[in-house]
């Protein structure tokens, strides 16, 4: 998939552990796991808007679309 969730830069802007996000938002350190790495399927609203109120920021900052590699590059 091509849609890419940056929550590095955004927790150590805030000085914030994966831990510490985690409990902020109300997901387990496994989800906020799921999610940096690219493995989640599905984001909730409720759990976007929490992400967003946590973080002090808009949806597009935390996600970005990359588009696929196509055939010809690799």
């Amino acid at each position: 998939m091509a849609i890419v969730v940056d929550l590095d830069v955004h927790l150590a802007r805030l000085g914030l552990t994966v831990g510490e996000f985690a409990a902020a938002v109300g997901i387990t350190p496994a989800n906020i796991a799921v999610l940096k790495n690219g493995r989640a399927k599905a984001v909730r609203f409720t759990t976007l808007d929490a992400i967003c109120r946590t973080l002090g920021c808009q949806p597009g900052d935390v996600l970005r679309w990359v588009p696929d590699a196509g055939p010809d590059d690799g």
